[in-house]
């Protein structure tokens, strides 16, 4: 049975965590800029360089944490790609465009790292081979990646999903659901701590996993294996 070292598990992570929230930021400046804001491209904010995206708390030290707790549900968050709604060719349903761009760009990297993986298998899985150390990367990209979608779809401002649903509602009501923003990580937080949150978005993740992974041919029980050893299950 394959098993990692906790320098080995951070080692798999780092890559797949840092591009996951990185070019998730990027994809909302991108389209921002797109749609005739330029806020991000002027602050240096449209780049792959994780360090102008990269929050000390929630893209470190959150993480870590969280990982290195035995089945630990892993959470974070980067700095916010900045936005000025008011330089939106039309604001209200442009923004909800830019929202929805950080859970489609995660959607597109989780099938690229089921590539990866799907590589890795091909290459062998011999204990400390390189195909191994892939196919764990896949499995971490397609995990992170996943997890990170449907964290932001959930539609509760300021997430991503919170914002589309903004965007999509009638003026007085999309009023009334802006007004829990101040409100949303809050919310968020006492749903990952009472484990409610688990219960909401916990079956479609893991249900998207099963595609991706099915998709790069890897077995249910060799799944779960890779999972334990990457320290996201008991």
């Amino acid at each position: 049975m394959m098993s990692f070292n906790t320098a080995q598990q951070v080692a798999v992570w780092l890559v797949p965590v840092l591009l996951a929230i990185t070019v998730h930021e990027v994809a909302h400046g991108w389209v921002a800029m797109k749609l005739g804001d330029r806020t991000a491209q002027m602050m240096g904010r449209l780049t792959l360089n994780p360090f102008k995206h990269i929050d000390p708390v929630g893209t470190v030290l959150v993480p870590l944490v969280l990982l290195l707790l035995p089945g630990g549900f892993i959470f974070g968050w980067a700095k916010p790609v900045p936005v000025t709604w008011q330089n939106l060719r039309h604001p209200k349903t442009d923004m909800a465009l830019v929202a929805i761009a950080g859970p489609m760009v995660n959607l597109f990297m989780a099938i690229l790292w089921a590539i990866v993986l799907k590589a890795g298998l091909l290459m062998g899985v011999q204990t400390g081979s390189p195909g191994m150390f892939l196919v764990a990367v896949g499995m971490a990209g397609i995990f992170i990646n996943t997890i990170l979608m449907m964290l932001n779809l959930l539609p509760l401002p300021p997430l991503d999903g919170g914002r589309v649903l903004v965007g999509l509602l009638p003026g007085p009501l999309a009023w009334k659901v802006s007004q829990l923003e101040p409100y949303g990580i809050i919310i968020l937080v006492v749903l990952l701590a009472t484990g409610l949150l688990g219960h909401i978005i916990g079956a479609p993740i893991f249900w998207l996993i099963d595609v991706f992974t099915d998709m790069a041919g890897l077995s249910s029980s060799y799944k779960y294996m890779l999972l334990r050893s990457l320290g996201v299950m008991g």
